[in-house]
């Protein structure tokens, strides 16, 4: 499953570099913000469907009906020529479909994952795993801007369908981890999300989404307009800390808690995207990623074991369901209201805002733990 999630993350990572595209055919900053978000719309939307669905059809069911969508969407791309605005709406669409293939993919992929990890190494399992995706991150964007230099978005939209294929087949072998995926779930998903508990889980994912938002769509298009010599740089960087973060800090996190990791992880990665607000040169990049990425290494393992720990495998798919669906919420609405910020006010203020999100996740982290604290007589 990591090697399979391995090729997926190439797949999605090479949508890094889509906002070229969508700028090259004469779309705007806010354009690119709306086309990129639209990938999470029906993500988020279908979020209660995908998770009873990881619950009772099964993990790798849904992952593998997943990973055909993310092989076979980046081929329609093919059919889009011309300015952006003559097949706006089309393209709308296309990613709609894409980004629901991806939230199959996800949230089947990380339930799959906590059904076989020791819970007391929960940190620790789910970050391992991870480093795949993570180093997928770093190698996509490679790729896809290798790609294009050379041959074109023809190439690069099948080279993306090439690695979701490659995914796709390495996972076919897999069989279901546990029985209890396929037993009737008592608890809705709309009432665990209105749960107390939850619902300061789902604050914290989505500000930690909003900011991430900022690395996701607005990095490369930042480093065109500032002649970085490689915008990969950064996505090189980044995952080299997050992995790095993962191999030496997983078990950290499951020592001392989620609640002692999770604020100065939040600061961290706030601080890389406050240094992109001035104008500076590839070691600011570097420096950047590096800082962005080794918060983000501690940020999504602990965030999503506060989420699952001591939970039942009948409802761990809906758990993560919620989980993925606030991160994917939080860089929705990223996505969205920094492109509009970028496009009215320039790139400085949009990496401010994306870094704010993160430092207000500080405090709330605390109070979070505070009131838990306070409910258990502690």
């Amino acid at each position: 499953m990591s090697c399979a999630n391995f090729f997926i993350v190439i797949s999605f990572a090479h949508f890094f570099l889509f906002p070229l595209f969508i700028k090259d055919r004469g779309g705007s900053k806010a354009d690119i913000g709306v086309i990129m978000s639209a990938f999470l719309v029906a993500s988020i939307l279908c979020r209660p469907w995908i998770s009873d669905m990881v619950d009772r059809l099964g993990r790798k069911t849904t992952y593998t009906l997943g990973c055909i969508v993310i092989t076979v969407m980046p081929l329609t791309y093919l059919f889009l020529q011309g300015p952006v605005e003559s097949y706006y709406l089309l393209l709308l669409g296309i990613r709609v479909i894409h980004g629901v293939g991806l939230a199959l993919c996800f949230t089947a992929v990380f339930t799959f994952i906590i059904d076989i990890v020791p819970h007391e190494r929960l940190n620790e399992g789910v970050g391992v795993f991870g480093i795949t995706g993570l180093t997928a991150m770093a190698v996509g964007p490679v790729i896809a801007e290798a790609i294009l230099t050379h041959f074109g978005y023809a190439f690069y939209f099948v080279s993306a369908a090439a690695s979701g294929a490659v995914g796709f087949v390495i996972q076919r072998p897999v069989t279901e981890p546990v029985n209890e995926a396929f037993t009737p779930v008592p608890a809705g998903f709309f009432r665990m999300l209105f749960q107390p508990r939850y619902l300061w889980i789902s604050l914290l994912v989505f500000l930690f989404g909003f900011g991430l938002s900022a690395s996701n769509t607005f990095v490369a298009p930042l480093a065109e307009e500032r002649r970085i010599a490689l915008i990969s740089f950064y996505y090189i960087s980044y995952s080299l800390a997050a992995v790095c973060t993962r191999v030496f800090g997983g078990r950290l996190a499951d020592r001392w808690g989620e609640a002692k990791i999770l604020p100065p992880a939040f600061v961290l990665t706030s601080s890389g995207f406050i240094l992109l607000m001035p104008d500076g040169g590839d070691a600011l990049f570097i420096l950047s990623g590096l800082l962005c990425g080794s918060g983000h290494g501690f940020l999504f393992p602990s965030l999503n074991a506060l989420a699952v720990r001591g939970e039942p495998p009948a409802v761990r798919g809906k758990i993560t369901g919620i989980f993925t669906g606030g991160l994917d919420f939080g860089v929705f609405s990223g996505s969205l209201i920094l492109g509009m910020v970028g496009e009215a006010f320039g790139y400085g203020p949009l990496f401010g805002l994306a870094g704010l999100s993160l430092l207000i996740a500080a405090p709330i982290t605390w109070w979070g733990t505070l009131k838990k604290r306070a409910r258990a007589g502690v």
